[in-house]
C-alpha cells in the first residue's frame, strides 16, 4: 500500500537527513522533490501544488530552520500536511437516528460495491453490534442480487428478498418497510453501476434516493484507477450529493494518488477502505494512521485494534506460561498461525509496525504466504502426539510427514530445528520482558536472525 509514495519521499528526506542547519535553498530543492513524489503517485496536480506551497511556508519558519534535527522537523510537517490532506480525523456514519438508518452503496460496475456491502454489513454487526439488512437492488448485472445472497450467506447476514424483474425504487421502498417492521438498526443498499456515469443511471438512483432519504449516499471507488476515481466522485456527488468515500483495492494501490486527492477534490471524507479480498478486509480510515504509514513509522493502534479482535486474553496468559517452561508445543504454534492469517497478511501487519515496512521491501510478499502455508502443511501432516512433544519425531516419522506434507525430509529437519531454537528465544524473552527483548533485537540477535525454513 503506497509503496511508491513511501519510497519516493524517503529518497527526498534522504537529502537532508544528518544536516545540522537547513537553507531556504535546501527547503526549496526538498519541496521539490516532494511536489514530485506527489505527482509521481497520481495525487491530483491542485492538490499537489497547493500542499508543496503550504508546506514550504511552513518549512521556512524559524522553527525548522533553527532546530537541531531540521530533517525532523520537515517530516513532522509533511506527516501534519498529509493528516490534512486526507481529511484531519476519521469520519463516521450517521447512524444516530430513529432505525433503519438507510445506507445506500452507489458506484461504477467493477469497483467492488456489491462485496463492499457484505464487509459493511459485518463491520456493523462485529464493531458497532447493530443488525444491517442487506438489499440487493442491481437488477441489471447477471447474478448481482444471488452475488449479494451468497456474501449474505457466508457472513451469516440476513439478504432482503428481490428479483431482477423487480423495479429499484420499488426493492428499495419494501425493503426499508421490512427491515423498520423485523428490528434491524441498519439497511445497506446494494445500486446498481454502469461501466462510466450516464443520464440513465444517475435518474434512476436519484429516484431511489427520493423514495427512501438515505441517511448516507456512499460512493464506492477503485483506489487503483487514481485521478478518474477524483472524477468518478465529482461525477456523482454532483448528481447525488454524496455524504462519503469507500476506496477499495487500497492495499494494491502502490501510488495513493486517489486517497491523497480525495478529500481536497471532492470535499467528501473517506470513511471506509478495502484492504484485501477478504470479507473482512474493510477499515475505517483514519488520516493520521494512513499518514504515519506512509512516511514508515507503522501504525501500532491499527495493529492492536487487529490483535484484540482475534486474540484471547486468557489463551494469551496461559501460552505466555507455556512460553516460560519451554512447553511451546506445534499446536501452540499452529494456533499463532491461524491467528495471523485471521489478521491479514504478513505484508499489511509489517507496515502497521514501525521500521518494518522498510525490511518487507526486500522480501517477496507472495513467497513469504507460502512459505507460512507450507510450514502448516507439515505441522497439519504430524500426529497429536508429534505437535505436543517434537521429541518423538525420528527418521520414519520425518518422511511420513514429508510425504503427507508434500514437502522434502530436510524441510522437515529444517522446521524441526528452527521449532527448538524459537522455543529456547521465546523462554528468554518470556523472562526478560519487552526491555530484555529490545536489547536482544537491538544487538542484532534473535527473531530478527531467523529465517523462514525454506531459505
Amino acid at each position: 500500500m503506497f509503496d511508491s509514495l513511501s519510497t519516493k519521499l524517503e529518497n527526498a528526506f534522504k537529502k537532508i537527513r544528518g544536516k545540522g542547519v537547513l537553507t531556504e535553498k535546501d527547503i526549496a530543492l526538498t519541496m521539490k522533490e516532494v511536489r514530485m513524489a506527489l505527482l509521481e503517485a497520481d495525487v491530483n496536480f491542485k492538490v499537489a501544488k497547493e500542499f508543496c506551497e503550504r508546506l514550504g511556508e511552513k518549512a521556512i519558519g524559524e522553527e525548522v530552520l533553527q532546530s537541531l534535527t531540521p530533517d525532523q522537523q520537515i517530516i513532522k510537517l509533511v506527516h501534519e500536511e498529509l493528516i490534512e490532506t486526507m481529511g484531519s480525523e476519521s469520519s463516521e456514519l450517521n447512524l444516530r437516528v430513529a432505525p433503519p438508518a438507510v445506507l445506500m452503496l452507489v458506484g461504477l460496475q467493477g469497483s467492488g460495491k456489491t462485496t463492499t456491502v457484505g464487509k459493511l454489513g459485518r463491520y456493523l454487526r462485529e464493531d458497532l453490534k447493530k443488525k444491517a439488512l442487506l438489499v440487493p437492488a442491481d437488477v441489471y448485472r447477471p447474478a448481482a442480487i444471488e452475488q449479494l445472497k451468497t456474501v449474505g450467506r457466508q457472513l451469516s447476514l440476513d439478504v432482503f428478498e428481490s428479483s431482477a424483474d423487480q423495479d429499484p425504487v420499488d426493492i428499495a421502498k419494501q425493503a426499508e418497510e421490512y427491515a423498520q417492521s423485523h428490528g434491524f438498526d441498519v439497511m445497506i443498499l446494494d445500486t446498481a453501476g454502469r461501466l462510466q456515469i450516464d443520464q440513465e443511471l444517475m435518474k434512476e438512483l436519484q429516484e431511489i434516493s427520493d423514495e427512501v432519504q438515505p441517511h448516507e449516499i456512499l460512493l464506492v471507488a477503485d483506489a487503483m484507477t487514481g485521478q478518474e476515481a477524483v472524477n468518478v466522485a465529482k461525477g456523482f456527488d454532483e448528481a447525488l450529493e454524496i455524504d462519503g468515500l469507500i476506496l477499495t483495492k487500497l492495499d494494491g494501490d502502490a501510488r495513493g494518488g486517489a486517497a491523497l486527492s480525495m478529500k481536497s477534490i471532492s470535499g467528501k471524507p473517506i470513511k471506509f477502505i478495502g484492504v484485501g479480498e477478504k470479507l473482512d478486509a474493510l477499515e475505517v480510515f483514519h488520516p493520521d494512521r494512513m499518514a504515519s504509514r506512509i512516511l514508515g513509522m507503522g501504525d501500532v493502534l491499527s495493529l492492536i485494534e487487529k490483535a484484540s479482535k482475534e486474540v484471547d486474553l486468557e489463551e494469551s496468559l496461559a501460552l505466555q506460561k507455556k512460553m516460560k517452561k519451554n512447553e511451546f508445543t506445534f499446536e501452540d504454534f499452529l494456533g499463532q498461525l491461524n491467528m495471523m492469517k485471521k489478521m491479514g497478511s504478513i505484508s499489511s501487519l509489517a507496515s502497521m509496525v514501525p521500521g518494518m515496512g522498510k525490511m518487507m521491501k526486500q522480501i517477496d510478499n507472495e513467497e513469504a504466504d507460502r512459505e507460512m502455508k507450507r510450514i502448516e502443511a507439515i505441522i497439519l501432516s504430524m500426529t497429536l502426539e508429534e505437535r505436543r512433544k517434537p521429541g518423538v519425531i525420528n527418521g520414519s516419522r520425518r518422511k511420513r510427514i514429508a510425504a503427507g506434507s508434500g514437502t522434502k525430509v530436510q524441510d522437515v529437519n529444517r522446521l524441526l530445528k528452527q521449532f527448538t531454537e524459537m522455543r529456547k528465544m521465546m523462554k528468554k524473552v518470556s523472562k526478560m520482558g519487552m526491555g530484555g527483548l529490545s536489547k536482544l533485537l537491538g544487538g542484532g540477535g534473535g527473531l530478527g536472525g531467523m529465517g523462514g525454513p525454506f531459505r
